[in-house]
């Protein structure tokens, strides 16, 4: 079959069966460990900052909490130009390219770190590079959006993205875990002694990922296809910043994303700071990792149950959950890690279900738009499901863009709440405010009775 595939009808039942399934589903598979990968890229200077200074390196706490914050300010930034590249060069194409981007990160990172004379400013463009990664994931779930039909986006979208976010918790799983060793040999460079006698190989944490993005670069090029129909220019899908919806979900969306990778990024620190006796990298992957896992359930049960239902309730438990973790922490009267820990892994799963849930809203939001702009006209249908899924695949994008900034921000509430107040009380309650006004918008604009986009 030809890399560029020039008719797609998803919708089409006999279609879908024969033909477009088989395809969809080939797409997909190779999307996510793309996005994996792309995830593990963005988020290894978490793991890397902690061990720089050790291995002679003598950067101030400020510093390592840039390179750490870095990656996640240029990933949130590049998502927004991401977001339009699809339909400019084709979802085969551009996975290509921007898997294969990822090694420039991976591979400078682990030259630099065998060289304690590496200047600081190095440092800073590596991290600002790994920000390739989280660019990536607003052209991935745009890409796959185009494949699947109305009826089984939430799950597919579910499946990409909650698989593909799984590549942070990989990655604070697998790099403590390589870099005690010489899994390359000699071929990858001489250990790092420490103060205590043991050796680190710090370079691991970038050349691990090295194989894994060729064979991946591999597969996407040879593997995925380009939908000639879901080619527009920039132009086309700007159209987009003039539409309530993109805006709307885009909120509900920082929400639910933005909390995930922003807790992500966050919760080590926070253990450390309000318990100190606590070994904070032992717990640290466990929050993705749940997060990630129950994404595809929240796709599927927005499919099974509307969107709008699962979206709304989610932010209740979303609140209840932020209560817990108030009443656990020493402040709060509960002083109990193992019962912060719990409403924190629920917390999670609740970032999760709501990645899901506000992905699967937004092609049907969309199309539902569309559709009632031709009501009653059938000649007009068929063209007008094509620009909603134009429209609503740049809004998956763009509004990922705006989410990203959780991985910056939310840390950063933490630390500015702990220096005003002593506490990260502050900025949980504000979370919660923001949850609330989550509820209201999404029961007015689409889960109430006679809502104006009921999905």
């Amino acid at each position: 079959m030809s890399s560029v595939i020039t008719q797609w009808r998803p919708e089409d039942s006999r279609f879908w069966q024969h033909q477009g399934r088989g395809i969809a589903t080939r797409n997909l598979w190779i999307s996510i460990p793309c996005l994996l990968l792309a995830f593990a890229v963005w988020m290894v200077w978490s793991a890397v900052t902690v061990r720089l200074n050790a291995i002679g390196f003598a950067f101030t706490t400020d510093q390592l909490f840039w390179l750490a914050a870095l990656p996640g300010l240029s990933g949130a930034t590049l998502r927004i130009f991401y977001s339009f590249m699809v339909p400019i060069f084709g979802g085969r194409k551009w996975t290509t390219l921007s898997t294969a981007s990822l090694l420039i990160p991976a591979v400078w990172m682990g030259f630099a770190v065998q060289n304690p004379e590496t200047p600081y400013a190095v440092f800073v463009v590596i991290a600002l590079l790994c920000g390739f990664g989280g660019g990536n994931f607003a052209s991935s779930m745009a890409n796959i959006s185009f494949f699947y039909p109305k009826s089984q986006q939430g799950t597919a979208l579910g499946l990409n993205a909650g698989l593909g976010n799984l590549g942070v918790s990989v990655m604070q799983f697998i790099v403590p875990l390589v870099i005690t060793g010489a899994i390359f040999g000699t071929y990858s460079g001489a250990g790092q002694p420490l103060s205590n006698g043991e050796v680190l190989f710090l370079q691991n944490a970038g050349f691990i990922w090295v194989p894994f993005l060729l064979i991946c670069t591999v597969a996407a090029w040879f593997g995925m296809n380009d939908l000639a129909e879901a080619r527009a220019s920039f132009k086309e899908q700007a159209v987009i910043f003039r539409r309530k919806h993109q805006w709307l979900m885009s909120w509900l969306y920082i929400a639910t994303f933005g909390s995930f990778i922003g807790f992500a990024a966050g919760f080590p620190m926070l253990i450390k700071t309000q318990f100190p006796e606590v070994d904070a990298l032992k717990f640290a992957f466990l929050g993705p990792l749940v997060g990630a896992l129950i994404r595809p359930i929240g796709g599927w049960l927005s499919d099974k149950l509307g969107g709008a239902r699962v979206t709304l309730w989610n932010f209740v438990v979303m609140i209840a959950a932020v209560l817990g973790v108030l009443y656990f922490l020493p402040s709060g009267g509960g002083a109990n890690f193992y019962g912060f820990l719990a409403m924190f892994m629920i917390l999670f799963v609740t970032t999760g279900v709501g990645n899901g849930s506000t992905f699967r809203m937004i092609p049907v939001i969309f199309r539902s738009e569309w559709e009632r702009r031709v009501a009653g006209d059938s000649s007009r249908l068929e063209q007008a499901r094509k620009e909603a899924g134009k429209e609503s695949a740049a809004t998956l994008g763009f509004s990922s863009a705006l989410a990203a900034y959780g991985a910056f921000f939310i840390p950063k509430a933490y630390g500015s709440s702990i220096a005003w107040t002593g506490g990260p009380e502050a900025a949980l309650y504000v979370f919660m405010a923001y949850y609330v006004s989550c509820i209201l918008a999404t029961w007015y604009w689409y889960a109430r009775k006679n809502a104006e986009v009921p999905c």
